[in-house]
């Protein structure tokens, strides 16, 4: 499995494993969301997995897209003096491999040592489970960078938490937590965060003990339609973050995390 450059894959008996290897912070671009998705086709159509657990490396689980990056932004500069439709392809791709990773046919354990943000958080929540503690922290903080969820975020976070938990997420661009993740449904354990990789392995294991046949079945029941749904929800997403970005709101938005000061924002 040489063509992963970005990540660790591994089998434990009949789980995979899939380490992200940005650290500290995990940035995600269209290569790292293709790799985890080619990883889990790839565990697909192994018979000997039946579950599989995503970790990362550093301090976060994985912080999003890098906004700041100034890479990103010459990038943007360029596409903005051109055509449009470029810097839109390149988003749309990514969310196309993001819904690669909804149509995965076995159960996902997401280890959430660190902070999981913006697209981050929808890379978390794209798993079945997700084990946290107490350090992590769970941000859709798109609102506070001037901009419209996304990740399919708008559908996937509703039907895990709530819609008006979701809400509240969204609305404030709050950090959540672990252990608040936890209560809402967001996370599923809560351990001390050096146990987090082994209590996930644990839970994937426990599910690996089950019968792989019925496992792909009754998933399969269970997620019906999600991949459908969040295709929907990135395209509208999408539609909003394209329009959104071209703002002076989000200009400043992106600006103001960057310098870790409240924006001022004026509605334009």
């Amino acid at each position: 499995m040489s063509k992963f450059t970005d990540i660790g894959v591994a089998t434990v008996g009949h789980v995979g494993t899939i380490e992200i290897q940005r650290p500290p912070l995990n940035f995600f671009d269209i290569s790292l969301i293709n790799q985890i998705a080619d990883a889990l086709d790839e565990f697909d159509k192994n018979i000997e997995i039946r579950s599989s657990v995503l970790m990362a490396q550093g301090k976060a689980f994985c912080a999003g897209a890098n906004f700041s990056d100034p890479a990103r932004q010459a990038q943007e500069a360029t596409e903005a003096k051109g055509d449009p439709a470029d810097s839109l392809g390149s988003i749309n791709s990514l969310y196309m491999h993001a819904v690669r990773i909804f149509r995965a046919k076995k159960p996902i354990v997401a280890a959430v040592h660190g902070a999981a943000i913006g697209g981050g958080l929808g890379l978390a929540v794209s798993a079945d489970f997700r084990v946290t503690c107490p350090e992590a922290r769970f941000s859709a903080n798109f609102t506070k960078l001037g901009f419209h969820p996304g990740f399919g975020l708008t559908t996937t976070l509703p039907e895990l938490v709530g819609k008006n938990n979701a809400e509240l997420i969204f609305y404030t661009s709050r950090r959540v937590t672990g252990e608040e993740a936890t209560r809402m449904g967001l996370a599923n354990v809560c351990v001390p965060q050096d146990q987090v990789r082994a209590e996930a392995m644990k839970l994937a294991q426990e599910i690996a003990e089950c019968s792989p046949l019925g496992l792909l079945s009754t998933r399969a029941t269970m997620r019906a339609g999600l991949a459908d749904r969040v295709l929907a929800a990135t395209n509208h997403e999408l539609a909003e973050q394209s329009r959104l970005r071209k703002t002076e709101d989000f200009k400043e938005g992106v600006k103001a995390t960057a310098e870790r000061r409240v924006a001022n924002f004026k509605g334009r």
